[in-house]
């Protein structure tokens, strides 16, 4: 079985084996003892291959930091020596540009470290079979597609290999962006059948990304091979698609993007359709659904205005523009009317919607994202939108939206399921609503989910690359009014970890090919006693070097440690999460640390842009992730999805928990790592 469904498969839990085998006790010796691993079912087939993949995804023989010693050598340090270490170590690489090897410290002591010693929590898996595997494969794959929301790298590249593979039949597809993808590795036109004509205008940004390094669709000039196959999935679409996929109408809504594509294929058209249609995009007499429903704004008819959206695009487009309805309508919209018109089983729109109006309004500049290609993009509103009047909505009116949002989401998602028993754990668990711009890896959790910090542990934040010369790792402390960076551009100010210090930061480290690694010291005690006023701490990874994550080889994540330290800087056995960033920008957001509550908050969020100092960006958009957990969680969408909801797990038929219950053998289990599944429900 392929590396890519092996590695998804061991963050869910599971080895791949054909059986027994001969070395299987030296396996699980060497999978206790390196990572601290447990085979829980079918011991005997464990084979060494195993260690491999573990290895690969938990890491070992993990590139040294700046401080080979951290984090004891750094608290022995003077903030002179740390300056001249820099200084020097700078002189060499970005000086006389010599990035041939790592660079160490020229001043710290030799560290004599104990054995390691710390209590861990033993990682428990299970080894089943390949064709079992390939039944639980099969049943994510259709969870994945089911999805109409964009697949983060980790699933796209699980849903390709699958495919590719055992030769999956794609009957429907949720996310038009999957299946443009997918028509572009593949090169295969037949994926046209699951396309609308609206939707090639998405399939050739997707290729200016894939293959002209994400030029404007404003400046095309495909090569002849590109423009062969977008012609060929315009002929398919035009001689086998329906009333439904020839969509020539919401076409309209992007004229000019289809013009200039046209004149580039010199594109003839071979059926009546595709005749009609440029008959269509040449001429300027045929309007699309938003210039009447700009139309009716402007003139004040606000319920004309609805009745456009939903009549001819359905209630996913009042939801997507209710914001912009209720604005431009107030005083003179009918409100009663525009929330009445809020009837749809689209839960992942719902609740997206819940998620904005229950963070109340605000008269400050608004600050927008959006998912565009794999990427979060960040928009602020600038003084000439906040000035304009309605352009805010008042209190009484975000209260009644928030409550009506509720209201049709609780009846579209009731009786989803049976009985329902939900372990109260899952309060801490958010919904994969926006997963399409995160990375995925062993422990990776929905964006907004907590995992609590046992006491007297403290996160060891790491990353750690080959084939680039210098990544570097950063934290953010934020409050309410204020920001303080700690990197290697500030150490100098809030010191470099002397004994009792809240955060020792493992030294800013360039390197050639053979790679480097950074690390974070985080007390969660200390720092707030330092910093009373600072709620939480957000960590982020960006490309120094300025080449996208997606040309290097790095990995992130976090370990718990104890606060009196043993082993090596990098303990395998302590990794709680561990994933490749792999995103086409230079900047990551990775998680925060809640210095209230003693959790780690999972962010996991890439960032457009060709940022190479993490300190350039605002971050006052992260807020609603921060708090995601507060307005609705797997907890509360579980028990609206149930017919009946049980106090007792024996009668559930479906259970979500993290912990082991005692349950009937036909019922289900959903745990919070089942984000393929939550995702499907989110669909139904």
């Amino acid at each position: 079985m392929r590396d890519v469904l092996c590695d998804f498969l061991f963050s869910k839990g599971y080895f791949v084996s054909h059986g027994e085998e001969r070395h299987a006790p030296a396996t699980l010796a060497a999978l206790a003892k390196l990572f601290n691993i447990r085979i829980a079912a079918n011991p005997g087939w464990a084979n060494p291959s195993m260690v491999r993949i573990a290895k690969r995804n938990l890491g070992m023989d993990v590139p040294l930091p700046f401080y080979k010693g951290f984090p004891n050598s750094v608290l022995a340090l003077s903030m002179e020596e740390v300056v001249a270490d820099r200084l020097l170590h700078y002189l060499r690489t970005y000086g006389m540009g010599d990035f041939s090897q790592p660079g160490y410290s020229l001043f710290e002591d030799e560290v004599v470290r104990r054995c390691f010693d710390e209590k861990v929590e033993v990682r428990e898996l299970s080894i089943i079979g390949e064709a079992e595997a390939i039944e639980l494969l099969n049943g994510i794959v259709g969870s994945l597609l089911a999805s109409t929301r964009p697949l983060n790298d980790v699933h796209y590249a699980l849903v390709r290999t699958y495919i590719e593979e055992y030769g999956y039949e794609i009957a429907e597809c949720g996310c038009k962006d999957t299946i443009c993808r997918l028509l572009l590795d593949t090169r295969n036109p037949s994926f046209a059948r699951l396309l609308k004509l609206s939707d090639v205008i998405r399939l050739v940004e997707w290729l200016q990304l894939l293959a002209y390094d994400g030029a404007s669709i404003k400046k095309l000039n495909l090569r002849n091979r590109d423009r062969k196959l977008i012609t060929a999935v315009l002929d398919r679409i035009f001689s086998e698609g329906n009333e439904r996929s020839l969509d020539q109408r919401t076409c309209l809504e992007k004229r000019k993007q289809w013009k200039g594509l046209l004149h580039h294929l010199h594109y003839r058209p071979t059926s009546r359709a595709a005749e009609r249609f440029l008959h269509a995009i040449r001429n300027n007499d045929e309007r699309s659904v938003y210039s009447e429903f700009e139309s009716a704004l402007r003139e004040i008819r606000t319920q004309e205005a609805v009745d456009v959206l939903r009549n001819n695009k359905g209630t996913g487009a009042v939801l997507r523009h209710l914001d912009y309805i209720l604005s431009q309508s107030w005083p003179f919209g009918d409100l009663d009317y525009i929330l009445e018109s809020i009837v749809s089983n689209n839960k992942i729109l719902l609740i997206q919607l819940l998620y904005h109006y229950a963070n109340g309004v605000s008269r400050e500049p608004r600050v927008f994202t959006f998912q565009r290609l794999g990427l979060t993009r960040v928009y602020h509103e600038d003084d000439s939108h906040s000035i304009k009047p309605h352009s805010f909505l008042s209190e009484n009116m975000a209260m009644r939206t928030c409550m009506r949002l509720l209201q049709e989401l609780e009846r579209a998602c009731k009786g989803t399921l049976g009985k329902v028993y939900a372990s109260t754990d899952m309060r801490r668990i958010a919904l994969p609503l926006q997963e399409g711009t995160s990375m995925g890896g062993v422990g990776t959790l929905s964006r907004g989910s907590r995992i609590p910090i046992p006491d007297g542990k403290k996160v060891r934040a790491f990353t750690y690359w080959k084939r680039v010369e210098d990544i570097d790792l950063s934290a953010f402390a934020l409050g309410k009014d204020e920001q303080i960076e700690f990197s290697w551009r500030t150490e100098y100010n809030y010191g470099n970890g002397a004994d009792g210090e809240p955060i020792v930061f493992s030294g800013d480290q360039t390197s050639g090919y053979e790679g480097g690694s950074e690390y974070f010291d985080i007390n969660f005690d200390i720092f707030r006693e330092w910093y009373p006023d600072m709620r939480y701490i957000v960590l982020c990874d960006n490309v120094y070097t300025g080449v996208p994550f997606c040309a290097c080889d790095c990995r992130a994540g976090f370990m718990t440690r104890d606060a009196m330290d043993s082993g090596e800087v990098f303990e395998p056995a302590t990794v709680a999460s561990s994933f490749a960033i792999t995103c086409r920008s230079t900047f990551a957001y990775l998680f925060a640390l809640d210095l209230q509550t003693r959790e780690l908050v999972w962010l996991n969020v890439a960032r457009a842009g060709g940022q190479r100092v993490a300190g350039t960006t605002q971050m006052d958009f992260l807020a609603k992730y921060l708090e995601a957990t507060s307005v609705i969680n797997l907890y509360d969408f579980a028990r609206m999805l149930a017919t009946e909801v049980v106090d007792d797990p024996k009668q559930a038929d479906v259970v979500f928990s993290d912990k082991p219950v005692a349950m009937r053998e036909d019922a289900e289990l959903i745990r919070s790592q089942d984000t393929e599944r939550i995702i499907e429900l989110l669909n139904l």
